[in-house]
């Protein structure tokens, strides 16, 4: 059988775009590299101790106080092994490529939910993508862009596209259809049905979702200390190869804690009764007390009867 050289197809293809749109990739590296530098620039400049009050915060907030505990003490032991900067450059870029991935993955999501054809295209891609080694997608994002950390961050985003598109497409669809018609019986645009029935009803899979693109871009952006890319990612890198076991731990050390900072983070927005504080101090307001359920009685002891109000689902046109 004779060979094919899909390869050498390839490699053309990808000399042809480097030759004749070089003005595409240049303009994407600059605005990626402004956007990483701005990024870390930010969490590098304030002292250490300011980000983690506000860290320390975040957590508190979202989970309580055993979260925040854990958040302080991680960050702490971070600063002392003098990887604070490192850490913030590994966060700018997870940050980064986790945000572009979202806005892909999500509108991609509710297309693919909304049109049958646009997913049976799109779900043989999404499995290509997740069963590509990580290192293969570093091949492309290195000829494109050369090496640094914009390499890195395309990679990345590619990499960790695919469980957010399918999370929000099994969202989409997992919306009651009840509900659905309900709002179609009032009157409700496509649009209005997707803004105010839809997405909040499946925002505890969006946000699952967007919790696994952020553990993937974090555990791409440690390959992608190959390319060049500055933060935790590089430590490991060279510590594999002088095998230098202490900064090897240590490094390690620190994407596991940013890990799990990260994640706990992040799942806490997918759920819907979490045991942050933001969650104690609404209850009082909602003021479904005990006093509050209790049903209306008229003068005649018999319970008043309440004409049910009509659920608001659709906005005055």
């Amino acid at each position: 059988m004779p060979r094919i050289p899909l390869g050498d197809y390839v490699a053309s293809a990808i000399d042809w775009l480097v030759l004749n749109v070089p003005w595409l990739f240049d303009g994407l590296s600059t605005a990626i590299a402004a956007l990483v530098n701005g990024l870390t620039s930010a969490l590098t400049g304030p002292p250490s101790g300011v980000w983690i009050a506000v860290l320390t915060v975040g957590a508190l907030l979202a989970r309580g106080w055993g979260f925040a505990l854990y958040t302080a003490l991680a960050f702490v032991l971070v600063v002392s092994l003098g990887l604070w900067e490192e850490t913030m450059q590994t966060l700018s870029v997870v940050l980064l490529a986790a945000a572009l991935a979202a806005v892909v993955a999500i509108p991609l999501g509710i297309l693919s939910a909304r049109s049958r054809s646009v997913s049976v295209v799109v779900r043989p891609v999404l499995d290509f993508m997740q069963t590509t080694p990580v290192f293969v997608y570093l091949i492309p994002a290195v000829f494109f862009f050369g090496v640094g950390v914009v390499p890195g961050v395309v990679a990345t985003t590619v990499f960790a596209l695919a469980p957010g598109v399918r999370l929000t497409e099994l969202g989409i669809r997992g919306v009651d259809p009840e509900m659905v018609e309900a709002a179609h019986a009032f009157g409700a645009r496509p649009g209005q049905i997707l803004r105010e029935v839809q997405l909040p009803m499946a925002l505890p899979s969006i946000m699952a979702g967007i919790n696994q693109v952020i553990m993937l871009a974090l555990s791409m952006v440690v390959v992608a200390g190959l390319t060049g890319a500055a933060g935790l990612g590089s430590i490991v890198v060279r510590a594999v190869t002088q095998l230098d076991v202490a900064s090897g731990f240590e490094g390690g050390l620190a994407v596991v804690l940013l890990a799990i900072y990260l994640d706990r983070l992040t799942s806490a927005l997918a759920e819907q009764d979490r045991p942050g504080l933001l969650t104690r101090l609404r209850r009082p307001m909602g003021g479904a007390g005990p006093a509050a359920a209790a049903p209306a009685s008229g003068s005649d002891g018999q319970v008043a009867q309440e004409t049910p109000a009509q659920p608001d689902l659709v906005a005055q046109r």
